[in-house]
């Protein structure tokens, strides 16, 4: 997962904004990617997704211009998943029976229309064997929703009433991580990290769409390395 820290791009979107739709410099843009594969040493560009709020998964292999779809997914060494956000949650998949990674973009729509249950049966993992990671994403102190989205979630399952918390202003409070969490364990995924950022509040690490509109994008991203020839 990056940070806004360390890239070349100017305000308001200094300075290592990943996101080529933003509005920023492409030429900017281009250089913070040709270090983003420096700096993690990956095996091959990134599968660059057109992000859509959707729940559509697809095989990364072979990607080389963006794609619509909201998550993917491989079951090859040296090809590199990866979402883009600035609040919504990025959620990283790697099943340790098959050796198969995923990575999905989950905002509050996608994550009520089923994007991870999507993209773990798009990927046929195994959930028994599958870990995930929430990387950072808006905390529940500070993300603001209506009623429609509150009813989103609860119209599918009662038991998320919880993770609604009625705010000063009227609306209510929406804990992402614990809808997360709660969707990802009802298909058999008990192995889950992460959760711990809130993007609007850590402004010096990550960029917030909530909190700056103008706003660049943070990448996370996964893949399988190639064995290392040496290793017997």
């Amino acid at each position: 997962m990056t940070t806004r820290r360390g890239g070349q791009s100017t305000a308001p979107y200094d300075s290592f904004n990943l996101g080529s739709h933003v509005g920023d410099d492409p030429q900017a843009v281009a250089t913070n990617r040709a270090d983003l594969i420096r700096r993690l040493d990956l095996p091959a560009q990134p599968a660059w997704l057109e992000q859509v709020h959707g729940v559509k998964a697809v095989e990364a292999d072979g990607i080389t211009v963006p794609v619509t779809a909201d998550a993917s997914y491989t079951h090859h060494t040296g090809v590199v998943c990866v979402v883009m956000t600035a609040d919504c949650l990025p959620v990283l998949f790697y099943d340790a029976a098959q050796d198969s990674v995923a990575a999905a973009h989950a905002g509050w729509r996608g994550l009520a229309a089923g994007v991870l249950e999507a993209t773990i049966s798009t990927a046929g993992f195994n959930p028994a064997h599958t870990l995930a990671w929430l990387g950072p994403g808006i905390g529940a102190e500070v993300y603001e929703v209506g009623d429609e989205v509150r009813a989103a979630f609860i119209d599918q399952s009662a038991d998320d009433i919880d993770a609604f918390t009625p705010s000063p202003q009227g609306r209510w409070l929406i804990d992402m991580y614990l809808l997360a969490r709660r969707r990802l364990q009802r298909v058999g995924i008990e192995r889950i990290h992460g959760g711990e950022y809130c993007t609007y509040r850590q402004a010096e690490d990550f960029y917030s769409y909530r909190r700056d509109g103008v706003t660049g994008r943070m990448a996370s991203l996964i893949w399988l390395d190639k064995p290392d020839a040496g290793a017997g």
